[in-house]
């Protein structure tokens, strides 16, 4: 197992290829500070870079995944009479990313390119439900609570919330739950299509999902991944296009050699990971 632990607020623990994140501030219901924004953006590009990761689990220690944005951080901007804070401090933005600082915290596992697997327990507010959805796959405990929580203090969701509930949600169910900031159950999420399984011990899921996921061959999911996003912000013709260069790219190579070996010779695969 590798223990990357460099990294403000959060532990880290790469093993087999699956990357075990988790928000590391129990006592605040892993409520996001400055050193918490910093951790979660530090930690997305080093996995980014890391070619031995083929999956990623993100979860919170303790009683919660993440209660949102720190209350004293939060009275901190507002005393300052701006609505400028170096959590919305700007990033360089390219093309590959185009989020400040604080939208990166979400942004930023919406970006890797190995799938993302949130394990959601207990509150997820405001920023901590917009980096849940930052994950590809949401596995959520049927008595969580969740809630889009900005409006209660006279703001929005702007750590890229909007652009990814867009692709999980119906733009009225989406515009309901921003207007009121109610909270809902697991259950009742799971009911709005914003969770793509229940379960009564969502880490243990999710770790055993990650670890079916890091079995294929890296290529290939890496390959999943970035076909699917495209799909959903491309026109047809650049879709299908891109299905083709990807698969194009996948054929006869080693990887994709020794799957179909594999299969033939009914063992288990031994994928080598990505350049």
């Amino acid at each position: 197992m590798t223990d990357v632990a460099a990294r403000p607020r959060l532990t880290v623990d790469i093993e087999a290829g699956v990357a075990d994140v988790r928000l590391d501030r129990a006592d605040k219901l892993n409520a996001l500070d400055h050193a918490m924004f910093d951790g979660l953006a530090a930690t997305a590009r080093e996995l980014a870079d890391d070619s031995s990761v083929r999956a990623v689990v993100l979860s919170g220690n303790g009683r919660a995944f993440c209660a949102g944005l720190d209350f004293g951080s939060f009275r901190a901007m507002q005393q300052s009479g701006s609505g400028e804070s170096s959590t919305r401090e700007l990033v360089q933005r390219t093309d590959e990313n185009p989020a400040n600082r604080a939208q990166f915290a979400a942004w930023g596992w919406h970006a890797l390119p190995v799938p993302v697997i949130a394990a959601v327990h207990g509150v997820t507010y405001g920023g901590g439900f917009q980096i849940a959805l930052g994950a590809d796959l949401r596995i959520v405990h049927p008595e969580a609570r969740l809630s889009v929580r900005e409006i209660v203090w006279g703001l929005i969701p702007d750590m890229a919330g909007p652009q990814l509930l867009r692709h999980v949600v119906r733009s009225d169910i989406a515009k309901e739950l921003t207007f009121t900031g109610r909270v809902i159950s697991g259950v009742e999420a799971a009911e709005l299509g914003l969770v793509t399984r229940l379960s009564e011990q969502p880490l243990d899921d999710a770790l055993d999902l990650a670890r079916e996921i890091a079995g294929n061959s890296p290529h290939a999911i890496r390959a999943a991944k970035q076909v699917l996003d495209r799909a959903r912000t491309v026109g047809v013709r650049e879709g299908l296009e891109t299905e083709e260069r990807l698969q194009l790219g996948l054929i006869g190579s080693p990887n994709q050699v020794e799957a179909v070996t594999a299969n033939m010779e009914k063992r288990a695969p031994g994928f080598a990971d990505v350049d």
